[in-house]
Formats: structure tokens, sequence, C-alpha cells
């Protein structure tokens, strides 16, 4: 018997969705009960990949993507591959006209064999070693930021033609978890980059770059910032002659992880960004600069739902727990839910826990579950598209492989690491 059976007045469009502040918009409830993504019921994708596995939605990202090219035409809209740094998903990316953001020599490696322009690649670490500048040099990369002297001498030195530099400022506006990396405007340090830089003739200073920090929502933040980067653009075109003409905002768009969390609005964002130029060119008599912002958690969150088995439901000293077969990040301010049956009965408040997880360390806390959940069934934690795929196993547990749904169909993008992987890496005997 279907819901569809139960509730005949429904049809399979009024079968009812989740909640798309933390689902992707494509996650609803099929005929049968269970959820589905993609076209591909969740429980499905459970059992032909074993559990815990990390499903992504191709549809939600590529429209994430869309929404960022929507509300900012003008605007250069670069991917942070930190979030998820796979071939797929940077074809993704690409294909909807983002240029991607790398972090290491590994995630340039992917982003190269992806078949990414390297001119459309941007690398910004905090103090890059020498391999790996050398490597995006090597490579042809469009930008490097610099947020050390240190880079821009190892730089210098590794520069054969042209290399279009960003220099990491910090405007000085402290959010939560605000960064620390970067020059602070206005100190004499930043001088001092600028004109080390200036002075290289094979590294054109072409613009500024920041990074607020991380899941900010408020878009006057952004706004500020502008306004100060332009005014130490001024600055410089006046101390040095050199005009420059990108200025990339970074990232940290918040993301909600659960229903009512608050998050970063696109349409506030597009219109304050807008005034910001507007009004710091006008007050420093500076043409407009070409503006770049690098969203990763808000292109990928959404799209990543992560799914557990259920090992066992027990009482614990802070009330019932599901014990799962799944690791966890430390991060417990997330939903969970069962994906096989709609939940229609009795519900009791639980916290989800890891069987390889630390002393009171959650996967999930307070979540609404069946009061007859039991052993075996399978929980779909969601927004966790971002970072979690590269996170180390804990206690020499492998890592979950990555499968993408899209138009009813599965691809494994990410095989799951087995102990013959973990002991390859093992030299002494």
């Amino acid at each position: 018997m279907t819901l569809l059976d139960i509730f005949p007045s429904l049809h399979a469009s009024a079968v009812p969705r989740l909640d798309p502040a933390v689902w992707p918009a494509d996650t609803h409830y099929d005929g049968d009960g269970r959820i589905t993504l993609g076209g591909v019921a969740l429980h499905d994708v459970a059992d032909q990949y074993g559990t815990p596995v990390r499903v992504i939605d191709e549809t939600e990202v590529r429209e994430r993507c869309r929404a960022y090219r929507k509300h900012f035409p003008d605007t250069e809209i670069v991917y942070a591959g930190t979030a998820l740094m796979l071939r797929t998903v940077a074809r993704w990316v690409a294909e909807e006209g983002l240029a991607v953001q790398v972090g290491s020599t590994g995630e340039l490696e992917v982003a190269l064999a992806a078949g990414i322009d390297p001119r459309r690649i941007v690398l910004q670490g905090n103090g890059a070693p020498f391999d790996e500048l050398r490597a995006a040099v090597g490579a042809g990369v469009g930008r490097i930021v610099v947020s050390t002297l240190t880079e821009i001498t190892l730089l210098a030195s590794l520069a054969t033609r042209p290399q279009q530099v960003l220099l990491r400022v910090a405007p000085g506006i402290e959010v939560p978890g605000s960064s620390r990396f970067g020059f602070p405007l206005g100190s004499d340090s930043c001088a001092a980059a600028v004109a080390r830089i200036i002075a290289q003739p094979k590294l054109i200073l072409t613009g500024l770059h920041c990074h607020l920090g991380a899941q900010i929502h408020d878009p006057d933040l952004y706004g500020e910032a502008i306004r100060r980067m332009i005014g130490e653009m001024a600055w410089i075109q006046a101390e040095h002659g050199t005009l420059l003409t990108h200025l990339d905002i970074g990232g940290g768009h918040a993301v909600a992880l659960r229903g009512g969390d608050a998050e970063l609005n696109l349409r506030e964002l597009a219109d304050i960004l807008d005034d910001a130029l507007d009004a710091g060119c006008a007050r420093h008599h500076f043409p407009r600069p070409v503006l770049a912002m690098e969203p990763g958690r808000a292109i990928v969150a959404r799209a990543g739902v992560t799914l557990h088995r259920v090992l066992a439901v027990t009482e614990v000293a802070g009330g019932r727990c599901v014990i799962v077969d799944g690791d966890t990040d430390g991060r417990d301010d997330v939903s969970a839910l069962v994906v096989n049956r709609h939940p229609a009965g009795p519900q009791l408040t639980a916290s989800v826990a890891s069987r390889h997880g630390a002393a009171g360390r959650l996967i999930a806390a307070e979540v609404r579950i069946p009061a007859d959940l039991r052993a075996g069934e399978v929980l779909a934690v969601p927004c966790t598209g971002a970072y979690h795929p590269c996170a180390a196993g804990y206690r020499t547990a492998g890592r979950p492989p990555v499968v993408a749904v899209a138009h009813g169909r599965t691809e494994q993008l990410l095989r799951r690491e087995t102990t013959a992987d973990l002991l390859m890496r093992e030299l002494a005997r």
C-alpha cells in the first residue's frame, strides 16, 4: 500500500516535498513513502553502494551555479573547490560558466584532470609552498593569490612569463569565524607587499582579494569590505601609478543547516554590492573594477545528502540515541530523516551518533525520529555536500563513496576507501 492508496486525492506531484531550505529542491517522498532525490530512491542508493554514502544531486549543483550567474551577471563567479573538489563536480561548475579556485596541488591536479582551462583557475592558499607555486606557474593558472611576503619572493623566482597576482588583504571587518590571513589594509606590511609585487617585472598586480570568514548571512559586511578595498586600490594607483582592475571578495556565504537558519540572500547581496561599488568608486574617483566572488559551500552543501544505516537505538544519559555506521565531522547542528518510509506515526527526540565518534561528538542532535525506528533502517542527513569527503577517516575507517544522482540514474564519483587502500601507505614492517 502506498501514500496514494491511503490518500487517493493525492497525485504524484502533490506528494509532500521536504524543506527546500536544507534539502535539494528535487527531494520528495514518492508514492511508496520513500525519500527520492534526482529521481532515485535514497534507500536504493544505500542498498546498491552500502553505507555510509554521500549522495550529490547534479541538478542542485547546476541550479545553484545558475542562481549565482543570474543574480550577478557582471561578476566573475569562482567556485571554491575546497568545498568539494572532484573531477565531475569541477566539470559541472565549469559547464555552468564558473571559474574554479584551488587551494592545493592536489586540487589543482583534479581541476586540470577535469579539463578546466588553466586560465580559469585561481590558486588561493595561505602561505603556499614552493612546490605548489611551481605547479601553478607551470600549469599556467590565471591568477595566484598571495598572502605573505615569502610567496611573493618565491613567485618572482618561478615566473618565466607575466603572472597575474591578487594580494590578499584583511579589511578589518570582524565577523564570527573571521579569517586570520591577509595583509591588514593600510598597514606598513600591506604597503611593503604592494611595492614588492610591483617591483617584480614578471608579476602583475591585478587586484585585491579578501575572505571575511564563513557562514556570513549579513550582506552589508561584503558591501563594507568593497568600500574599504576600493579605498586601498585608489591609494595604490596614487602611490605607484598602478591601476588595479579586479576586486575579489571571497566566499563564506551562509547556508542553512536546519530549517529556520539564517542564510545569505543573493538578491539582497547583489543590490548591496552594486551600491557599494558605486559609492566606493565615486568617493575615490576610481574606475569600477571587475568584481569576483568565490562561493563553495553555497554551491554544493545543499546538493549533498549523507546516508547512514541504523545499527542500534538505545538509551543514554542524555536520552534516546541512534547509533549509525557513518562518521561525524563534529557538527551536530544538522537534521536527519528516515528514508525508507514516511514517518506518519508517533515520534520522539533523539541524538544521532557514529559508532566511530569520539565521546560527546554527534552527527545530529535533537532530531525527530519515528518512535519505532529500528536497526537496519537508513537515515539521511541533509546539507552535507561540502567538505565532508575530504575528512580523514577516524579510527582507521575508510572514507565513504560519493555517488551522483540525476534524472533517475546514479554514478559513483568516488569509490569507498578500503582497508587495502589504508595499508598501501604503510611502509615499515
